[in-house]
């Protein structure tokens, strides 16, 4: 038995030296250490062995095994060398070729969108306020002149958590009253940006989340004129000062009076097209003054203080500025439409 393992070593590592590439090395390893090899058949017939001869030949077994498998690891590093060598050899390298650019990241347009509309805003006085995306059904309806069962829910598809009274926020508004209560019964006059999420089928204008900016100003004396004033000075600085906009009425129930803001189709000129129509007029945000009962669940009289607030869609503004008809480009994260930008 001796005798034979010293005749499995030798004819093994004989085969070994002549292995030129990566198949033939694989091809021996299965012939000289797989389960079927004459090697692991020796290990197989052990027991079968009288007692005094299995030490010796187990151990010589194991010997051999090793030096198999050093002896395969050496001549798959030494394959390994010989395949770079030739490379080097037969692939020629121009050092005097340029390098290849680095491609460089890039900020995505919806931040672009937002940091504008934080600097406008900023220049305009506005604070940002950061508010919590998972809210209260409390903070997120009721607060906001939304009490339970109220047929304006259905404009809100919302997103329900386990626990109960726990949603993801359909809107920035919740920040409203977390804002006021804060500072409440000073002024303020603050943005709140932040994702919002809604339950709604997937579109070319619509997804199930988006961001969104609030905007929100309390003090004395404020009027819808403010309000108009404030927002059509934005949309001149956003979009130009040549920008045509127009207020519509409409209704929200945490504002009294409410209107929504539209802009002059890019597009068409205001000539009307599929994106805005046909009537020549894109709507980008909705507004209205305060109503007096939020004002009042913020910590303010609204015999004494007033308000008018505001809420936009970034991706909308950024479809318009770039002419991107679909907002689903926006989340993709297809480099070929991102590096446009």
């Amino acid at each position: 038995m001796l005798e034979s393992l010293n005749q499995i070593e030798r004819q093994a590592l004989n085969e070994l030296e002549a292995t030129q590439d990566e198949d033939s090395l694989q091809r021996w390893k299965v012939a000289h250490l797989g389960r079927n090899s004459p090697l692991m058949r020796v290990f197989d017939q052990l027991g079968a062995l009288p007692k005094e001869e299995r030490p010796t030949i187990g151990r010589r077994a194991n010997e051999v095994k090793r030096a198999l498998e050093t002896a395969f690891e050496g001549r798959s590093q030494a394959l390994i060398q010989a395949a770079v060598q030739r490379s080097l050899q037969a692939e020629r390298l121009d050092v005097t070729l340029p390098g290849r650019p680095i491609a460089r990241g890039r900020l995505h347009p919806n931040t672009q969108t937002l940091r504008r509309i934080y600097r406008i805003f900023g220049d305009m006085g506005f604070q940002v306020f950061r508010s919590r995306e998972v809210e209260t059904d409390e903070y997120n309806f009721e607060l906001l002149n939304i009490p339970a069962h109220h047929p304006a829910r259905d404009m809100w598809d919302t997103f329900y958590t386990t626990t109960p009274g726990v949603i993801l926020r359909t809107h920035t508004s919740p920040g409203q009253i977390h804002v006021m209560r804060q500072y409440a019964p000073e002024p303020i006059r603050v943005i709140l940006p932040g994702m919002c999420y809604r339950y709604e089928q997937v579109s070319a204008r619509k997804d199930t989340q988006f961001n969104q900016v609030e905007g929100l100003a309390v003090g004395r004396n404020i009027t819808f004129g403010d309000l108009k004033g404030t927002l059509t000075d934005f949309a001149r600085r956003m979009f130009g000062e040549n920008v045509r906009t127009r207020f519509r009425a409409s209704h929200f129930p945490f504002t009294e009076p409410s209107a929504e803001m539209d802009i002059e189709c890019f597009i068409c000129g205001g000539a009307g097209c599929s994106v805005c129509g046909g009537s020549g007029w894109l709507e980008i945000l909705g507004s209205g003054m305060v109503h007096p009962v939020v004002l009042r669940n913020g910590g303010y009289d609204p015999q004494i203080y007033s308000g008018f607030a505001f809420g936009m869609g970034p991706e909308r503004i950024t479809m318009l500025k770039h002419r991107i008809e679909d907002i689903r480009h926006l989340w993709m994260n297809d480099l070929r439409f991102l590096e446009q930008f």
